[in-house]
């Protein structure tokens, strides 16, 4: 049988079924559904009662929607393929669009669908109507099912192609011999075709494979035009906004997949490639990706990028690249580009600050206008930053100026603050106590827990004011009430606060109650189940001062085996000096050689690495210049002074301004017999650091040792000594001497010092407990 007469029986079939079916529309009568489509395989054509499409009779009226009817005609019709049948078809479906109008029982979602499949044996376009008019009704696996019979991979060149071509005349605004070999029209079918099934792969829950469907539609423009989109390219269709949607759409499905990798990398496809987006959606895109980066927990790699200019930045980590993000959002606010939206600021306070940038923080808190953040907010937020950077007097300042102004009543959170940073500095002492007394009277009748840490404050302020004490009775009147007020703070807590019984043990060791010390330190661990290495080393001096060395050094060891291998300096040096107290001085020399290799290996790691936290940078730099000089100090004990010299140069070569390492120089001295070499050293050491105790006690010692007629100058160094530390059995010790030795001074005087001297050396601990 030739091909025209198996068109022409074709054609006969369709047009009497097409035929039927307006007969049925216009009498009223409804046709079998296996008279009107023969095949059981069709999910278009399932029972459309079920989805809220049955045209029996007694359902709603409803207005049946014409537009897809005059799509799928006009996208047959810019085909060429479209024939006489097709073209007999398209007239009769023109009647049926007329006839349903007026009709009271419509079937005409089951003529679409008779319309469709015949489409299909032409091309994929109507296939994709089909399956759009299957999603619009909800019918999901009805959809996915049509869409699944596009063979997109046999389009996908057509389609670049085609897109190519397009672009090219639009350059040239002329026409070309090179037809596309499909319309814009078609392709922007296609293209939503492809993204109607992911979304339908989304409904479904297989989101991997909703995410490669998605990310076909983006390859597949992005290899047709490499250099971006052109102003207005598909402004005549549905293309440009389908596009929006896939770009914006391609990361969550990799977020749902659990691919975080790919959705880092369809980020930053949709945002390194130019599609012609909106303000609004390159913002969301930036944000969005900005909080994955901070938040999700994924180390993304430093993008690849394909043309950059020289010198510009390129992140490193997820952190700076979300920086750049959220600065680059911060910069469009600020041109006016897009509306506020303080969450951004949010974000960028929390990225900055865990990359050790406060000042970077505080500088863009200072570039924002008027009136975008309350002036509370701001004085808050900049005295935070720089409180984190160590210049405390200006933060300081900022909250004095907040809290001097009577517009801002409540201020809880900023009496707090000031309260906390006074208690840094013994000159600013009182002014801390008067901001803790304040916010404890606004706290009456209110948040427990923030009353709890006004009372931790106040007690650590009080203690601090107790070591500054001149008279004794001052001192004790005011440690009852550093031990009161922090006891105060731990019974009003509703959740235990660390800080509140790390802050309650280390007063009672100081006061000398090792026994309450010791529950409280116990206490301390159960709570943070061993996660703070400032516990165990709390710890490990309450047992040493109880002489209880070998206890000290196992809590130590173990402390060791539950800390990882960067933050074990501390535990070390203590665990040395334990080590020292018993005797076993080779043992402490392995030790620090072993803190002097983590160290050293910790410095060259994290110099091609991460960069560290500035305040963590010194504090690993003092940590290592500190065992140096307790290195030298053992060698000078054995008499091994070259050892003791090298030891001294190694610490000179991190910093040369070290009252440590002047003090141990002059000990270095001292042992060699050279007083006078060892008394310059100590009085270096003083210029560096005046408060120096270590340096005060001995250059007094040396002094005496100088000369008999120097006591007055001798008495005065200890006196100053102990006005700074007065649990420092040497300088009682040595002030005993003096007494002993002066003429008509009191024998009770110096017993008294002896006596103190002796009850404070039982209960020393290996090292200070501040």
């Amino acid at each position: 049988m030739t091909s025209k007469n198996l068109t022409n029986k074709r054609g006969i079939s369709i047009r009497g079924k097409l035929r039927k079916m307006m007969k049925c529309i216009c009498s009223g009568e409804q046709m079998g559904m296996d008279e009107i489509i023969p095949s059981s395989e069709s999910l278009a054509t399932r029972d459309y009662s079920a989805s809220g499409y049955s045209s029996r009779a007694g359902e709603n009226e409803t207005k049946p929607d014409t537009s897809n009817i005059e799509e799928a005609e006009s996208s047959l019709r810019e085909s060429g393929f479209l024939n006489y049948e097709c073209e007999t078809i398209c007239s009769e479906l023109f009647l049926v669009k007329q006839l349903s109008v007026n009709a009271k029982k419509c079937l005409l979602g089951e003529f679409l669908s008779l319309f469709m499949l015949i489409s299909l044996k032409i091309n994929m376009e109507a296939r994709a109507l089909l399956g759009r008019l299957e999603y619009q009704k909800g019918n999901i696996e009805a959809a996915l099912h049509v869409f699944e019979g596009i063979d997109i991979s046999a389009v996908i060149p057509k389609m670049k192609l085609s897109i190519a071509r397009r672009c090219e005349l639009q350059r040239r605004r002329s026409q070309s011999e090179a037809v596309p070999p499909m319309s814009m029209h078609a392709v922007s079918l296609l293209i939503e075709a492809i993204f109607l099934k992911s979304k339908s792969l989304q409904a479904l829950g297989r989101f991997r494979e909703a995410a490669q469907s998605c990310k076909v539609i983006l390859d597949t423009v992005e290899s047709a035009l490499p250099e971006g989109l052109p102003e207005n390219f598909g402004a005549d269709c549905k293309l440009q906004e389908t596009l929006n949607k896939a770009v914006e759409l391609l990361p969550e499905l990799w977020k749902l997949a659990g691919s975080p990798q790919e959705a880092i990398l369809s980020y930053r496809q949709a945002l390194l490639h130019n599609w012609n987006l909106d303000m609004e959606t390159t913002t969301k895109i930036e944000k969005e990706f900005a909080i994955f980066l901070l938040y999700s927990g994924s180390d993304a790699s430093p993008p690849n990028l394909r043309s950059q200019m020289e010198g510009s930045f390129i992140p490193r980590n997820n952190i700076e690249e979300a920086i750049l993000l959220l600065m680059i959002l911060l910069r469009k606010f600020v041109l006016k580009r897009i509306s506020w939206d303080p969450s951004i600021l949010d974000h960028l306070s929390f990225a900055l600050s865990v990359s050790g940038e406060l000042r970077t923080l505080a500088h863009q808190v200072e570039l924002l206008l008027p009136g975008i953040m309350e002036r509370k907010e701001r004085f808050n937020t900049l005295a935070l930053c720089y409180h984190g950077e160590g210049e405390d007097m200006v933060a300081l300042n900022l909250l004095r100026n907040l809290l001097n102004n009577r517009e801002n009543p409540d201020c809880i959170l900023e009496l707090l603050l000031a309260s906390k940073i006074c208690g840094e500095s013994v000159h600013f002492t009182d002014e801390g106590i008067g901001y803790a007394h304040k916010a404890l009277t606004k706290l009456q009748g209110r948040c427990k827990q923030m009353s709890s840490v006004a009372n931790c404050l106040l007690g650590v302020l009080l203690s601090s004011k107790s070591r500054s004490s001149a008279s004794d009775c001052d001192r004790i009147l005011r440690q009852c009430e550093a031990l009161e007020a922090l006891e105060t703070a731990n019974r009003t807590m509703i959740e235990k606060d660390p800080n509140v019984i790390f802050q309650l043990s280390l007063e009672n060791a100081e006061q000398r109650k090792l026994d309450a010390a010791l529950y409280y330190a116990n206490q301390l661990l159960k709570i943070e189940a061993g996660s703070s290495v400032k516990g165990w080393i709390l710890l490990a001096r309450i047992l040493s001062a109880q002489k209880q060395f070998q206890d000290a050094e196992n809590v130590i060891n173990a402390a060791l085996d539950q800390t990882g291998k960067w933050d074990q300096g501390e535990l070390l040096r203590t665990k040395a000096k334990l080590q020292i107290s018993q005797g076993c001085l080779k043992k402490a020399i392995e030790t620090y050689t072993h803190l002097l290799a983590v160290l050293q290996v910790r410095n060259k790691s994290f110099r091609v690495g991460k960069q560290l936290l500035k305040n963590r940078a010194n504090h690993h730099r003092r940590l290592e210049m500190e065992t140096w000089h307790d290195l030298a100090n053992v060698y000078t004990s054995l008499s091994q002074w070259r050892d003791a010299e090298v030891c001294l140069s190694k610490s000179k070569a991190i910093g040369s301004h070290s009252a440590s390492r002047w003090h141990s120089t002059g000990l270095l001295y001292e042992a060699k017999g050279l007083h006078k070499d060892a008394l310059k050293s100590f009085g270096k050491a003083l210029d560096v650091e005046p408060n120096h105790v270590p340096s005060l006690i001995s250059t007094a010692t040396v002094l005496r040792k100088l000369s008999d007629q120097s006591l007055p100058v001798v008495r005065s160094f200890l006196s100053d000594a102990l006005c700074i530390d007065r649990t420092n059995p040497s300088a009682w010790y040595n002030l005993g001497l003096v007494c002993k030795s002066e003429e008509g001074a009191s024998a009770m005087e110096a017993a008294g010092c002896f006596e103190a001297a002796a009850f404070l050396q039982e209960t020393a601990p290996v090292e200070p407990f501040r």
